[in-house]
């Protein structure tokens, strides 16, 4: 079941990349760390939906946006909209008594009006980091009423995170890998640092190519050759998927080492770049396929 609903022209649809950086600020309604009701919350980004669910309280949910599609359960509620494109009519319609949202959550203005209005608006920051993740559990616990709960999930996950980063401590020689999220126009737009692709490639022990710029670049033939990545690394689902056929006839690319090998690793856009409850497991796999037999359990 989806909401649909016409943005008004204040309400035009956030321009930029699927997973863009945006700088962190202050959190929605200073203070209001608690709904007082949490009988009836949209959820507004894929890893605050899963830390919900991994609390056990999937059943105060009343929606949630397209970028919430694990677990399975989650489809069966109202979709309204991709986050960074939201509707505050549509957001409004389900009758919610609090909306709880990741921070880079949009159109702005389309924030703006939701924070005005009488439902309280929870806001959580994203840090693409260890700490980030356990840091969104203990908010997002912490606005639902649940603190003991994400303090044991908090545990959980710190735990499995600690394992994960430690399986490529003994490796020397890092890998070094280009994120790659769209080919647009035969334009390679890639992942610097500052973004969730560079915090997963940095905690699965590898070394991110693109360095010295934050948020995700359109890279020119000669950054990309210069960049000298090992592996090219890009995402599943989300949009167009990108095939290594298609990467690999890029000149520029096929003249990097990842070209001369053909090492292309494509991953599920929401486990790969959540930073929620299964980031642990996408640290390994990734890890997994950057290294092989020398990730040590």
């Amino acid at each position: 079941m989806r909401v649909v609903f016409s943005f008004r022209a204040a309400l035009a649809p956030l321009v930029g990349a699927l997973l863009a950086f945006v700088p962190l600020s202050a959190g929605a309604n200073e203070g209001a760390a608690t709904f007082s009701d949490a009988a009836r919350i949209v959820s507004i980004g894929g890893s605050i939906t899963e830390i919900v669910y991994a609390l056990g309280e999937g059943s105060r949910l009343v929606a949630r946006d397209s970028t919430s599609n694990y677990p399975e359960e989650a489809l069966k509620l109202p979709d309204v909209g991709y986050m960074r494109q939201l509707s505050p009519e549509g957001v409004l319609s389900v009758n919610p008594s609090g909306i709880l949202a990741i921070h880079g959550s949009g159109p702005q203005a389309a924030v703006d009006v939701l924070k005005k209005s009488s439902v309280p608006y929870i806001e959580v920051p994203e840090h693409f980091t260890h700490q980030g993740i356990l840091e969104k559990i203990r908010l997002v616990g912490k606005a639902l009423g649940v603190d003991a709960k994400a303090e044991k999930l908090a545990a959980e996950t710190d735990a499995k995170l600690t394992a994960a980063e430690k399986q490529t401590a003994s490796i020397k020689e890092r890998k070094r890998v280009l994120f790659v999220l769209s080919t647009q126009g035969g334009k390679i737009l890639a992942a610097g640092g500052d973004t969730a692709a560079d915090g997963i490639i940095k905690l699965a022990g590898a070394v991110n190519a693109v360095e010295g710029s934050s948020g995700y670049k359109t890279m020119s033939d000669e950054a990309i050759v210069t960049a000298r990545p090992d592996v090219i690394l890009t995402m599943k689902g989300g949009g167009p998927q990108i095939s290594a056929d298609e990467l690999f006839a890029n000149p520029a690319i096929a003249s990097t080492p990842a070209g001369a090998d053909r090492k292309f690793i494509s991953m599920w856009g929401g486990y790969l770049l959540g930073f929620g409850p299964r980031t642990a497991d996408a640290i390994h796999d990734l890890a997994v396929s950057l290294y092989g037999a020398q990730v040590t359990d």
